[in-house]
């Protein structure tokens, strides 16, 4: 690409540039589209397509059909069902400074008679979605596609618990709106993924654009998307006639829609948002990439109209990249509980976004050589989805001449045994099950709060217990004294002695909180809780098959295969002995084996929970619940026998009432607990 003005090229020279950028657009486009793994920042995509504009703006007759100017978003996936869309998904025109966004409103403007409004909206970072309610029933959700054919994902779009099912008016409309990942939840995302040796999502977009094109609706309902709905294909059924009000009435409709939008009756009304905005970005709890304008008048809007790709009477600001360079001093590569061995780059620091930073993931050794990232390079810096400090690049001209590439390590740096790659991961993995580091890591999630929840043993102190030789597994943990803990950095009497007692405390947990704590590969804390109770005990469930496992409600394959694997290994056996010999319960005590009453009025019953509870808590609820013979599940579905709605109720309550499921209150749920005392 050349920064040549347009106005001095030739057609021949504007044609032969253009015949460059073309293809480069398309591909990184279907990355971005269709893979969900954009090679570019959407800076680098946005300055190139805005060149390819300007060249087809300038000369008309170079404009080809197969142009990336001429389509909306990406392809259609061949997997997917195929949904028409009636009213075609436009996308918006971008612009990246006040003067083309004065130049936009001064077009607009030129072209119509009456004087306007515009409504000001956050641009959410997420994947366009457009939704079909019939009579106020949601009946069909698609993507976006191409702009004329999107992918039907009704039924993940189902598992979203911000999406009504029912509206609170029988309405026949299609909804547009965007479909996202909250900042939590793609940190959460991709720390599980890198846990389990997967690349991590480039940003919350694409984790949100990843997780709604599953074939497996369980996988999208547990990555914790969310939406704001923000047009409608034809505003005639609904009582507004302006955008802002149209966001108004979607929400009483039931849909959820940001509340940050503001009318501006001036261009400088228009600025001060964006300025407010674009400060403020960093602290929302969703990614925004920008300012939507749009003029607030719906009928005005329609007479306006819109090109074959975006309409005239909107256009979204787009935020100038916020990067910083600094180098690169070093690249650490530290083991985690699960053996995998992750790069991160320590940087000279500096304040990016708000803070300072000084480290970087590289996550895994294909990043790290896709990048080039050397010892003593000058980097930019940016924060991928305004939450996690990622190397955008190397700046080329300031490598030093003597830089070499930067070698994969072949040896664990805490053990080092022998790195290996399995199951084709991208992830580098230690499997020596004696390795310091993992050992050291194993115990920080042992001792963790949802695990063993050993009070007051952090990493500092677990570092300090492997350094002086004081343990050598979990189970050495319950042989420790007083003497050696006072061998420990700023350690006392009390502190030693309020330690010993929470780890004594932490034999007679649950063996649920064993399971968890053990590191189990795929067993989180819902599964552990299953297994135990299901199993009873730990040689009930050691002697369990994979096939007797798999068919556990919740369960399934992979974590079956997990469970017998993880058992089958001498070294765990070993270790089960040793924490049966120092006193570690091996039995499920959070309930009672057998109910209190199993043909009682819940017996058999699938219940759910939701809202909040006055008079009771929600674990009591749900052991008395269990306890009178009930199975006490967190999601709504087609299964669930009843639900019991506390206040603030929200999405499951909505859900329940559009299967004609019955549903308690708290007072109901009292009376029946009288009844059965």
């Amino acid at each position: 690409m050349t920064d040549k003005p347009t106005n001095t090229l030739t057609e021949e020279q504007a044609a032969a540039e253009a015949a460059k950028l073309r293809p480069q657009l398309l591909a990184w486009g279907k990355q971005y589209y269709d893979a969900d793994a954009p090679s570019v920042e959407d800076d680098v995509y946005d300055r190139v397509y805005a060149r390819l504009v300007a060249l087809e703006e300038a000369f008309p007759a170079i404009v080809t059909p197969e142009s990336p100017t001429q389509r909306v978003g990406g392809s259609v996936r061949g997997d997917l069902p195929k949904v028409a869309h009636t009213i075609p998904m436009l996308s918006l025109g971008d612009v990246f400074s006040l003067a083309e966004l004065s130049e936009f409103n001064d077009r607009l403007r030129a072209n119509v008679d009456e004087d306007f409004d515009y409504n000001c909206e956050l641009k959410i970072d997420g994947l366009a979605i457009s939704l079909r309610y019939e009579n106020g029933k949601f009946v069909q959700g698609s993507t976006r596609g191409n702009g004329q054919i999107g992918e039907d994902i009704t039924a993940n779009l189902k598992m979203i618990p911000s999406i009504p099912q029912t509206l609170s008016r029988p309405l026949t409309i299609d909804v547009r709106g965007e479909c996202y990942m909250p900042k939590a939840a793609f940190l959460a995302l991709n720390e599980r993924r890198e846990a389990a040796g997967q690349a991590p999502f480039a940003n919350p977009r694409n984790a949100a654009a990843g997780s709604l094109r599953q074939l497996d609706t369980q996988v999208t309902a547990d990555r914790q998307l969310a939406t704001f709905m923000y047009n409608i294909a034809d505003y005639e059924p609904l009582n507004t006639r302006t955008q802002s009000g149209l966001l108004d009435e979607l929400a009483e409709l039931g849909f959820t829609t940001n509340p940050a939008y503001r009318v501006a009756h001036t261009m400088d009304e228009v600025w001060a948002y964006i300025d407010t905005y674009q400060a403020q970005r960093s602290n929302l709890p969703y990614g925004i990439d920008g300012i939507v304008i749009k003029a607030n008048s719906l009928p005005l809007q329609r007479a306006i109209g819109a090109t074959v790709k975006v309409p005239r009477w909107a256009i979204a600001y787009k935020f100038p990249p916020e990067e910083v360079q600094t180098v690169v001093e070093n690249i650490e590569w530290t083991v985690g509980r699960t053996g995998i061995v992750t790069p991160t780059a320590v940087m000279d620091p500096v304040v990016l976004a708000g803070s300072t930073v000084a480290r970087a993931s590289l996550h895994n050794p294909d990043y790290l050589q896709a990048k080039d990232i050397r010892l003593g390079d000058t980097v930019l810096l940016h924060k991928a989805g305004d939450i996690i400090p990622e190397i955008s690049q190397v700046v080329g001209d300031k490598r030093p001449a003597d830089a070499e590439v930067y070698p994969i390590p072949t040896r664990c740096p805490s053990c080092g045994a022998e790195l290996v790659h399995l199951d084709e991961e991208v992830a580098l993995r230690c499997i020596n099950p004696n390795c310091p580091a993992q050992l050291a890591e194993g115990m920080n999630h042992f001792a963790s709060r949802n695990a063993m929840n050993i009070a007051g043993l952090g990493p500092q102190i677990v570092a300090q217990l492997f350094a002086r030789k004081l343990v050598t597994n979990v189970a050495s943990l319950y042989r420790l004294t007083t003497d050696q803990l006072l061998t420990l950095d700023k350690f006392g009497e009390k502190s030693a002695q309020n330690l010993l007692t929470a780890i004594d405390n932490s034999r007679n947990n649950s063996l649920e909180r064993l399971l968890f704590g053990l590191g189990i590969r795929h067993v989180g804390a819902k599964a552990a809780r299953s297994l135990a109770a299901n199993f009873g005990d730990l040689n009930s469930l050691m002697a369990a098959d994979s096939e007797t496992i798999a068919a556990i409600d919740t369960i399934g394959g992979i974590i079956a295969d997990s469970v017998v694997t993880y058992f089958d290994s001498e070294p765990v056996q070993a270790l089960m002995k040793e924490l049966a010999t120092v006193g570690v319960n091996l039995t499920y005590t959070s309930g009672p084996s057998e109910p209190v009453d199993p043909l009682g009025t819940f017996a058999n019953q699938r219940v759910v929970l939701t809202g909040k509870l006055n008079e009771l808590t929600r674990p009591e609820a749900t052991t008395w619940l269990e306890q009178h013979g009930a199975t006490v599940t967190g999601s709504v579905s087609k299964k669930t026998d009843l639900l019991i709605a506390g206040e603030a109720a929200g999405s499951k309550l909505t859900k329940a009432q559009s299967l004609n499921i019955p549903i308690w209150d708290e007072a109901q749920l009292l009376a029946a607990m009288n009844e059965n005392k």
